[in-house]
Formats: C-alpha cells, structure tokens, sequence
C-alpha cells in the first residue's frame, strides 16, 4: 500500500544536518530532474522581484526567496521533521511508535515542486516551491515532473491512498487501483476547512494500522474498523465527518 501526501507551505525555520546530497535521497532516478530545478530556482531568486512574481509570495516573505538562493548549502531536515500544518499536525509523526514510524517510512511518498517526490527518511533543507509554479526555464513544474515520477512509481505496487491536493496530483496519476480521500459532512457537502485535518488523521490510521488493504474494498473496511465513517464509490473513498 501507498500512501500518497502533498507537502504544506509550512515548514520548520531551519535544519541541523549536512547540505543536500541528491544522490542520497530516495528514488535516486531523479537526480538529473532534481538538478534542474534546484538549479532553476536558486537562480530565480537571485532577482528577488521576479522571484516574488513567479513563486507567488507576497511582500512579506522576503526571506523565502533567500533561503531559497541557499539551498544548495543549508543545513537539511528529515521529511518527518520538515512538514507543518494542519495535515501534517494531525498526522504527528513524532508521536507515533517505532512500528507506526517504521510503517509510515516505508508506506508514504510525500510529493514536491522542488524534489519530485520523497520518503519520510530522506534529508532535504526548508523551501519554498509550489508544484503549481511555472519556474523559468523548466516550466511548469507537474508537467515536469509527471515522466520521470510515472515510470518510476508505477513500478511500485499495491493499491494507492491518494491524500494529495489537486496540484500535487496532476504531477503523476497511478497506473494502478487508486482511491483518492473526499472529506464530506454529514449533509454531504465537501468540505475545505477540515479536509486537511482529517487526511492527516487517515494517513495516521493507515500506519499505525499493522494491517495493509490490497483493494479498495479492503480499505474501506479497515477504516471503517479504525473508527472511520466512509462511503465507498468507484475510485474515491468519502469520509463523512460526525460533525
């Protein structure tokens, strides 16, 4: 089974380990890509101004388009460690047993503008790059993207619990059996607010869970067992919040 996670604009102000070694990170395969925009965006934000324009920051992040000049040399951060907000708030990693941790490193892929996608375990400085940006020259960043993380994440399998927001989606769609999570009330409206949230607390389930689900029939019945209230449909999973 994998879990599939977007990344959050909240990250931790800084890391503690070596500068990023690109061949050490999971799904070496995309060294070269990662290359690319590493590159691409250190050199963008050597032009602040245009640096703001294209990555969407407002006045008040100046700092991001530093921090982003120095990435090549900063200090890194586990992944685990990397991600705030409120998905990965209520995910709370750091919580979890050692087995949950063990399970959560092998079973997530955490997607990014910057690195493609990444697995709990690997070390990566704080940035700023969303996979909606157009970043010059390589362009849009889910186009990039989506030949170099198809080919590599279709050899993976098992079903997929895809957790991503749309963005992050459109940089590789699963070849594969796929339930993407809705988060609904109970009138059956969708919600935003709380989507997040409770992705966060699927996600926990999934690995705190040392049971896997090799359809979607099986996950629905697991997260049903785990105190989830969810509605089966072809391809999408609905979890109906009691509230």
């Amino acid at each position: 089974m994998l879990i599939l996670l977007p990344p959050s604009e909240g990250k931790a102000a800084s890391g503690r380990g070596r500068p990023v070694d690109l061949e050490s990170l999971s799904f070496p395969e995309l060294t070269s890509p990662r290359e690319k925009v590493l590159d691409a965006l250190v050199e963008l934000c050597h032009s602040p101004e245009q640096a703001h324009q294209v990555l969407g920051l407002p006045p008040g992040l100046a700092g991001e388009i530093s921090r982003n000049r120095g990435l090549r040399t900063a200090r890194t951060v586990k992944v685990s460690e990397l991600y705030t907000g409120v998905l990965y708030d209520a995910l709370s990693l750091a919580t979890l047993d050692a087995k949950a941790k063990a399970r959560a490193t092998k079973r997530v892929v955490v997607f990014s503008g910057l690195w493609g996608a990444l697995r709990l375990g690997d070390r990566v400085p704080p940035y700023r790059l969303s996979m909606g940006v157009r970043l010059p020259p390589v362009g849009g960043l889910a186009a990039f993207w989506k030949p170099s993380l198809g080919p590599l994440l279709d050899q993976a399998g098992g079903l997929v619990v895809d957790l991503r927001s749309a963005t992050y989606a459109a940089a590789w769609k699963p070849r594969r059996e796929t339930v993407a999570v809705r988060v609904l009330t109970k009138d059956r409206t969708v919600v935003s607010h709380m989507a997040k949230h409770t992705r966060g607390l699927i996600a926990r389930s999934l690995v705190e869970s040392p049971a896997t689900a090799k359809d979607a029939g099986e996950l629905a019945h697991l997260l049903t067992r785990l105190g989830h209230a969810v509605e089966l449909h072809p391809g999408r999973l609905d979890v109906v919040l009691s509230s």
